[in-house]
């Protein structure tokens, strides 16, 4: 059996078998997520379920390793991989943290810097860059600065995804499928291997996080995923040097960067922080106009699947045309159901 799809199903089950545990143990200790006029849910939630998903990715990496799965790799891949598992424990860490101790923005910031510096050192790095006209282009002494950003912010991208029911875990998952796919084709095996741990983890964790949810992630499975997403990016796809590869972590994430990159510029605009904590998010507005949590849940999954399929298309993997056609039919027909959703709820008022 393939070790990818190995990774995907012990993850799965570690998961599913893990979380309601985490939960128990949580509700024992009183770590809840109270609600507030800014949350959506309205009674306290434990929100611990990132120690399930970390425990199902790490547990998973494990027994991939132990049983010879990464057993030949190269040093520079080596160390590539010991920078995104470290990197994960500590983004996860950071996360825990602020889960049971509520640390400040800055405090969790320069942390997680910290953090992607040295997974820069380890070789997740962003060393080239598509520019229009002239191709792929040297980043030089850029490729720090521009490595912690994507590790940062996606990190906190997923994280501020997460403001619904199902909403981050399932984008999550479905970014680590593309990624998955995408990196099989390219052969990058490594980056295939932990892409399906992640993937197995996210849809594992939705039976219990779908709407109505009975945990929460928390901000240690948010950042865990995110962190993990970008690093799998540049590992698996960016470090293949094509003008097609560098771009495709940036297409296959391409919902929370756009949610995250305007409501960032909004607060900024405006004068506030960007760490306000506020309901300018996508999903909190489409609550505003009256759709409900599971209509605007699916609704983003559509957009995910959509973008996942131009990623697949540029990739140039077989079939992804019909893939592209059917998620473009998907997006459009739920695009739909939300404008008439809309409609229906300004006639009410």
């Amino acid at each position: 059996m393939p070790y990818h799809l190995v990774a995907f199903l012990i993850s799965a089950f570690v998961v599913l078998w893990s979380t309601p545990i985490v939960k128990k143990i949580g509700l024992k200790s009183g770590y809840v997520d109270l609600p507030d006029p800014r949350k959506v849910h309205k009674r306290p939630m434990v929100r611990l379920g990132g120690v399930s998903i970390f425990i199902g990715n790490v547990s998973t990496w494990l027994i991939i390793w132990i049983s010879g799965g990464f057993s030949e790799l190269p040093l520079t891949s080596a160390y590539e991989l010991l920078g995104v598992t470290l990197g994960g424990l500590c983004f996860f860490l950071i996360g825990l943290l602020d889960d049971l101790f509520t640390l400040s923005p800055i405090l969790r910031l320069v942390m997680q810097v910290g953090v992607a510096v040295a997974a820069w050192y380890a070789g997740v790095s962003i060393d080239f860059s598509t520019i229009p006209f002239q191709g792929l282009v040297e980043m030089g002494w850029l490729s720090l600065p521009i490595t912690v950003i994507w590790l940062v912010g996606m990190a906190n991208a997923i994280n501020f995804m997460d403001g619904l029911d199902g909403l981050a875990a399932g984008i999550a998952g479905i970014a680590a499928v593309i990624m998955l796919m995408v990196s099989l084709f390219m052969k990058q095996d490594v980056a295939a291997v932990l892409a399906a741990a992640l993937a197995g983890g996210a849809l594992g964790f939705l039976r219990y996080n779908f709407n109505p949810a009975q945990i929460f992630m928390g901000d240690g499975g948010a950042y865990f995923m995110g962190f993990t997403l970008a690093a799998l990016g540049v590992i698996g796809l960016v470090k293949s040097v094509t003008t097609v590869a560098v771009v495709l972590p940036f297409v296959i994430l391409a919902l929370p960067i756009a949610d995250t990159s305007a409501v960032i510029l909004t607060r900024l605009s405006q004068g506030k922080s960007p760490f306000t904590a506020d309901k300018r998010h996508i999903h909190h507005r489409l609550l505003q106009a009256g759709l409900s949590q599971r209509s605007i849940v699916l609704f983003l999954y559509s957009i995910a699947f959509w973008v996942g399929s131009l990623a697949t298309t540029f990739a140039g993997l077989p079939g992804s045309k019909a893939y592209a056609i059917g998620a473009t039919l998907l997006l459009g027909y739920s695009s739909w159901q939300v404008w008439r959703r809309i409609q229906e709820k300004s006639s009410e008022k």
